[in-house]
Formats: structure tokens, sequence, C-alpha cells
């Protein structure tokens, strides 16, 4: 019972948290929008059947029943014709015209200057902007709590185990024979569970590298450890020994060398980092999931020959809304694992969800926000160019309806990932282990 309760607590924790990132979306749209005097009709989360709604002054809020997103209704998105001329005939013609009429129809008379596409393009782009901003600083917000507060998983100067000999680290043997050294730590009485303080009067804090390097420059040379046991200082006298040890350089490759061993290894801890480190944090993840974009055709293709054959799930591929909660909800009921790791777990899968949230909407299409940014940029440009080539003549609006047609491809393709993604979630989910 106890298992189920905390399965659902980690999946509300999740909506909850999906909740809030996208509320905060749409209010990044909606206060860029009313100090630039755009008017907003309707500030809605989700999709569907309203559920709840309350106007106040001229914009209506509101919950809806799908909660796979969120808007803003801003009149006027799309210029009226430059021309004046009537609709066109044919299928595109039609669309392009209806989304010019429905954008028309939104907008009152006099207040033209009110409407989106009526704002200085440098204007819309901050609009638009404004949604996937907050979704950014929500990923820096958290990953600084992360890093700083609750720390990144890491080594720590904390015995785990304790050797009782010494063997050369290319060796696959797990047991001891009488040629084998006594390893120096067992025989200077070193403990699993030891904190270690220092090593020869250098502090060691929380850096276990530091522990370790000073470890390895001392071979052959009596050293004194000083430990934190059952909330007392011990000291301890032992003399590395050299010989090879595995390390890891800057790239993360594993290559053996001769150093001074005593014969323990480090335990598995979370470190505080500095909050200097949160911009690298925040870069690394960002860089990732641009790439897992750049790559989505190849890995949706994957989804679908692990959805619908032998193929297993990447874990670090795509995942819709079903699978994040399943995974939410699997960390949370963990008991296995520490409340700490299980709290970090759940922090960086919201992270995740605001970064994933930042680099979508950056997508210069329609009707992503990056593809108004784009249409604001060309407009912004053609104003330039025509202030220094044809002065005296002003262009005119870029007409973004006109790619209502690819607008309605792009939608229709996120739909189809979208159920894709929620069928491989429930046939062949990507576990959190």
């Amino acid at each position: 019972m106890e298992s189920v309760l905390l399965f659902l607590f980690g999946i509300a924790v999740i909506l909850v948290g999906i909740g809030v990132s996208i509320g905060l979306h749409e209010l990044g749209h909606l206060t860029a929008a009313k100090a630039f005097g755009v008017k907003v009709t309707q500030y809605m989360i989700g999709f569907g059947n309203t559920l709840w709604s309350r106007k106040k002054g001229e914009t209506e809020y509101g919950i809806k029943s799908l909660p796979i997103g969120g808007y803003i209704a801003m009149t006027g998105m799309f210029p009226p014709r430059a021309d004046g001329k009537p609709a066109r005939r044919g299928r595109l013609a039609e669309l392009i015209d209806s989304a010019r009429q429905s954008s028309a129809e939104t907008v009152q008379p006099g207040e033209e200057h009110r409407a989106f596409y009526a704002a200085a393009p440098w204007k819309r782009m901050i609009i638009m902007f404004a949604g996937p901003f907050a979704n950014l600083v929500i990923a820096i917000v958290v990953i600084g709590i992360i890093t700083v507060g609750v720390g990144v998983p890491s080594s720590i100067p904390v015995v785990d185990a304790v050797s009782q000999c010494l063997k050369p680290a290319t060796s696959t043997s797990t047991s001891c024979s009488s040629a084998d050294p006594v390893a120096p730590a067992a025989l200077a009485g070193l403990r699993a569970g030891d904190h270690i303080i220092s090593i020869d009067g250098h502090r060691v804090g929380d850096d276990f590298q530091k522990a370790s390097d000073l470890i390895g420059a001392a071979a052959g040379r009596k050293i004194s450890v000083v430990v934190e046991r059952d909330g007392h200082d011990v000291t301890l006298a032992m003399t590395p020994v050299k010989s090879s040890k595995v390390v890891y350089d800057a790239a993360g490759h594993q290559k053996v060398v001769e150093a001074g061993v005593v014969g323990f290894s480090f335990a598995d801890g979370y470190v505080r980092q500095p909050i200097g480190s949160v911009p690298g944090a925040v870069g690394t993840q960002l860089a990732a999931t641009t790439g897992v974009f750049l790559n989505l055709p190849n890995r949706m293709v994957q989804v679908w020959n692990a959805a619908f054959g032998s193929q297993q799930r990447d874990a670090n591929g795509p995942v819709g809304l079903i699978g994040v909660g399943r995974l939410a909800g699997d960390v949370a009921s963990n008991t296995s694992t520490p409340f700490v790791a299980r709290l970090e777990w759940l922090l960086s899968i919201i992270a995740a969800l605001n970064i994933s949230l930042f680099v979508f909407n950056m997508v210069p299409l329609l009707p992503l926000d990056g593809g108004h940014i784009l249409g604001a940029l060309w407009e912004q440009g053609k104003r330039w160019w025509f202030a220094v080539f044809r002065r005296g003549r002003s262009p005119k609006h870029v007409d973004m309806a006109r790619l209502m047609p690819l607008t309605f491809g792009v939608v229709s393709v996120l739909i189809a990932m979208e159920l894709l993604l929620a069928y491989a979630d429930l046939v062949k989910p990507i576990s959190a282990g």
C-alpha cells in the first residue's frame, strides 16, 4: 500500500510540475503582451473542454480538460490581405483566407492598434520569447536547487569498504592469497563508514579526489589520516604502497597508472556544488536536449521499432507524458533508494521537462513560438532593408497566414509523435533504473 501511495505521489509531483511549467510559460506570454498593449482575450491551461474559468478585465482565465499544453489568445495574430482583394479559390487559398478571417474577427473596431500583428516586430519577438524564457528560468532555478542545495551524485571521502590485501588494478581475482601484501588501510585499522577529515594535515572536506590524490602521491611514505568515527576524531598511521591504480581523465576515459594505494574504496553520495557551477550544468542539459531534438527523426524511428518490435527503448530517447508520469512514480516508490536520491531524480525530471519545453518551443516552425519569432525577425529585416535601400517606402507586414498549410502539417506530425510516444510508453516503458 505504501509503494502505491508513493507511486501516486510521484505522479502528482510531476503533474503539478508540468502544470506550473505550462502556467508560467503562458504567463510569460501574457505579461509581455499586456506590457506592450496587445489585447489578450484568453489565458488557458490545457486544451479541450473548459473545466473552470473566470473573467478578469478583458481576459478570461481558465483550465481545460486535456493537460497537454496551454495557450493565450491574442487578437489579430495575422494581418489582413495587404491588397484588400477578396478571398481566392482553391483549398490552400481558402485555408489561408479562413485563418485571416478568423484573426480579423477577434479585432474589435477601433482596437486595430492592439492587434498582435500591429505591434513592432521586436515587441512580437519579446512576446513570443517570454514563454520559453520562463521555462528556461524554471530549469535554471531547479538545476540550482539540485546542484547547490541537494548535491550531485559523486564519490565522497567516506570509506565504503576496506580490502584485506592489495591486488593490481588489472587483477580479476576477488580473494586474497598468502602472496598478496596486507592492505595498509586494514593494517592501520581503517573501517567502513569512517569519514576522512584530513591526510597529513591537509583537510579534505567533501573532495574525495583530493583525498585520493594525497594518498596516491605518498607512495612509500608514512602518513597520518584523521577520520571521524562515531562522532570522534581518530588518527591512523599508514604507508601507501606503490601499485597500479585505475583513474579517469577529464574526458571520463579509464586508464591504469602507478600510484600510492592503501586498499579501500570511497562511498557514493551527494556533493553540493558552488553556485558558479549552475550555468555549466544548465549548458550541458541544453546541449544534450538540443542534440535529441536535432536527431529527433532517428529517435522516433527507434521508438517505433521498440514499440512494434523486439528492440529496447533508448533510455535517453524521447518520452511522452505517460512515460514521464510512470518514471516519476517508479522513482518515488523505490524505497530501496535513499530519499535524497529520489528527490534529486524528481527535480531532474522537472528540470529536463522545462529544458525540453524551451528547446521545443524555439523550433522556428509555426505554430511554435520559434515560428512567430522567425516571422517577426524577417519583418524587422525587411524594415531595415527598406530603411537603407528604399527610403520613403514602408514594407508590408509579413503574411504569416500563408504558412497555415505548413502549420497544419507540423501539428499533424506533432500529434502523430505524441500518439506514438503514448503507445510506446504503455507497451515498452523506459525504466528509471
